[in-house]
């Protein structure tokens, strides 16, 4: 079946738009380019409709033509998502801004303002319940098919479903006695990394290795056969993830991004501290890391906890046995650390009271007592 196109754009500016958007599209991908042309598409038809005279880019203002096109936008019956409307924004000034050095026409640097553009919302991050991960982990374990394996391979690494279409044959490296990483190639944010991972995603990459082997498609060096496109397989695991959601009476809403949320809350609660985290995540800013964790007041209260029972400033405990005492100098400096290690431990404990005061104010003389006994010891 042939699928349906829309007619190209007729309009006496469309070449010059297009021709910004192919020079700002040199290093991006397919996706990129196709929103550049999206948002144009947009802007002009509203342009050919209510102003059908605008036939040069010198004939461009800011008002009423782009201030046209943003009410449009906010006015639609089935209104655009936030984020969807400020990448409109943002795509429309970028072309526009390469246009006016192309096409030496300055003024059209300065159609759209930075306020025009409206904050973020925030994302509230979308983990699976534990419930609803384990249920579906099992259906793809007890499936071990194609898109259940590819899943897995999800889950268990915090991959994007676009980064795990673009794995390598030979993605799975070894890097030492049973250990393995999966290296992933450059991705959204061009970053490319090497994600570890145990035994059971090793056994996962290699059924996938299998799958494709079966594949009729010829080897192009892809863990995964994409028969038409990468997006045309990408919309297939969609429809499958779908599709096991409906048969275990799970939401049918539910996300492959929504994986790549529960690693990212799973190894935080396991321990992995926040800097490893974006590294895993192949992020550069710690605010879009944010927006994948899950931090509940469970977790809160556990951090905090454990802060109090081990405080990570203080150093360890100094052993002071009674066979292992030292002499002299040397036997005074332990005694000074006990006692000091003693006092902090203790002033913890109060609440914020004169006391406390007191005592930390003592703990700091202990420490300059330390420094002039251990350059007694040293002369």
């Amino acid at each position: 079946m042939k699928r349906w196109r829309r007619p190209p754009l007729r309009h006496p500016l469309a070449p010059a738009f297009e021709r910004a958007v192919e020079s700002l599209s040199t290093a991006l991908g397919l996706g990129s380019k196709l929103s550049y042309r999206t948002t144009v598409r947009s802007f002009l038809v509203c342009l050919a409709a209510e102003y059908p005279k605008v036939t040069r880019l010198e004939q461009l203002r800011r008002d009423p033509h782009l201030l046209h096109w943003m009410s449009r936008m906010r006015a639609r019956t089935s209104p655009l998502a936030t984020s969807t409307y400020i990448g409109r924004l943002i795509a429309l000034r970028s072309v526009c801004n390469e246009m006016a050095w192309m096409e030496k026409c300055p003024e059209l640097a300065h159609l759209i303002y930075s306020g025009d553009i409206p904050r973020m919302p925030y994302t509230l991050p979308r983990p699976l319940t534990a419930e609803q991960d384990q249920r579906l982990r099992q259906e793809f374990l007890r499936r071990n098919d194609l898109g259940g394996n590819v899943f897995l391979l999800l889950r268990h690494t915090g991959m994007r479903i676009g980064e795990c279409a673009d794995l390598s044959f030979d993605c799975l490296r070894s890097i030492g006695p049973d250990q393995w990483a999966i290296h992933v190639p450059l991705g959204k944010l061009k970053t490319e990394r090497m994600v570890p991972v145990d035994s059971f995603t090793s056994d996962v990459v290699q059924r996938l290795r299998f799958f494709r082997s079966l594949d009729p498609l010829p080897a192009d060096g892809r863990l995964l056969a994409c028969p038409r496109s990468k997006r045309a397989f990408i919309r297939r695991l969609c429809d499958y993830l779908h599709q096991v959601c409906h048969t275990l009476g799970l939401s049918t809403s539910i996300v492959p991004h929504q994986f790549r949320h529960t690693y990212a809350t799973e190894m935080l609660r396991s321990g992995v501290s926040f800097p490893v985290l974006m590294k895993l995540l192949g992020h550069t800013n710690p605010q879009m890391t944010m927006h994948y964790v899950d931090i509940a007041l469970t977790d809160l209260q556990r951090e905090f906890r454990l802060a109090n029972s081990k405080p990570r400033h203080l150093a360890p405990q100094p052993k002071v046995s009674p066979a292992l005492q030292r002499k002299g100098l040397d036997g005074i400096i332990d005694f000074l650390r006990a006692a000091q290690h003693a006092m902090l431990m203790f002033r913890r404990s109060l609440p914020t009271s004169h006391s406390r005061s007191t005592l930390n104010r003592l703990a700091n003389r202990l420490t300059k007592i330390l420094v002039e006994m251990r350059k007694l010891r040293a002369h």
